[in-house]
């Protein structure tokens, strides 16, 4: 087990990882706390992350490419097909692919799937544990948690507490992924944090917006697509984003609304000043929403949408 600083080499070693898990294990807030910065999207609904996006760690010794998958999970419609096999391609394409499982939930037949699918879809891959959330419990229920994980993947298997929220043992995880990389120079410049484009980003953080303290009937449902994105003519400092939200049903059409534009203006708030925050330039958002009936289930819409 895993809980010191790996091995100082003075060679720069850099590659891919694959954070892996059951949704809501804390991968994306992990993501963020690596890069330093929030270019994953986070939220308590599970298949909240719909896009592989890079983020990119830079340290003295390694740069790391973080591929952020959405949870490999059991698909009912074809959009759940098609996000598994973006995590089966991913699998066989990374270097490292690390199993997330959260401090203060028992391990179990979820995780255990997910176990045997990394082993049969990337025998040759090195795998290691991440125990997310050890801010959450007692250090007796850390230490039993890293004990079941070291079991479900093998003695050989490296095994990291962490809590992403609080910077503990942030470090360590990235000295312990590094130790696992091939030798080799950058893949990116310095600096540079994601290679996602700034419109996947943009409807990322809208849809995180709109997600946030809704029914459950609503995350699998809403996708969100950037129409286009103008520089304003009197002011070239500011961007005007026009922005679709697709919701399945007229009923969800209403919820994302709100009563009298209420909760779609808050939204376009919070989605407003995350992308500022990120893109370092002002916006104006227009948003609006439209029912796409069963989108989830229809290829054609599915590919209009980006999946």
């Amino acid at each position: 087990m895993a809980d010191g600083r790996a091995g100082d080499s003075a060679e720069f070693r850099s590659g891919f990882v694959c954070f892996v898990g059951r949704p809501n294990t804390g991968k994306s807030t992990l993501t963020n706390a690596l890069v330093g910065a929030k270019i994953a999207i986070t939220s308590s609904r599970p298949q909240t992350t719909r896009h592989t996006i890079r983020g990119i760690v830079h340290r003295d010794h390694t740069q790391l490419i973080l591929v952020d998958t959405p949870g490999l999970h059991r698909p009912r419609t074809l959009l759940g097909q098609r996000l598994n096999d973006l995590v089966r391609d991913t699998y066989s394409e990374v270097d490292v692919i690390a199993l997330c499982i959260p401090a203060d939930e028992k391990i179990g037949p979820g995780d255990r799937w997910i176990v045997q699918q990394i082993k049969q879809m990337a025998p040759k891959t090195t795998v290691l544990g991440v125990v997310t959330k050890i801010d959450k419990v007692s250090r007796d229920e850390i230490a039993a948690q890293l004990l079941g994980l070291s079991r479900l993947l093998g003695p050989d298997a490296d095994v990291v507490p962490v809590s992403a929220v609080k910077g503990e043992q942030v470090e360590v995880l990235v000295d312990v992924i590094a130790s696992k990389m091939p030798e080799g120079p950058a893949f990116y410049p310095d600096g540079e944090l994601t290679d996602e484009p700034e419109e996947t980003l943009m409807a990322e953080l809208i849809r995180e917006a709109a997600l946030e303290g809704v029914r459950d009937e609503l995350p699998h449902s809403l996708a969100v697509v950037i129409e286009e994105v103008l520089p304003r003519e009197e002011n070239e400092d500011m961007l005007d984003v026009h922005a679709l939200l697709y919701v399945e049903r007229p009923s969800q059409k209403a919820i994302v609304i709100g009563k009298g534009g209420a909760r779609l203006k808050e939204v376009g708030t919070n989605a407003r000043q995350q992308i500022e925050h990120i893109l370092g330039v002002r916006i104006y958002l227009h948003l609006h929403v439209k029912v796409a009936k069963d989108w989830q289930r229809d290829p054609k819409q599915l590919g209009k949408l980006g999946f």
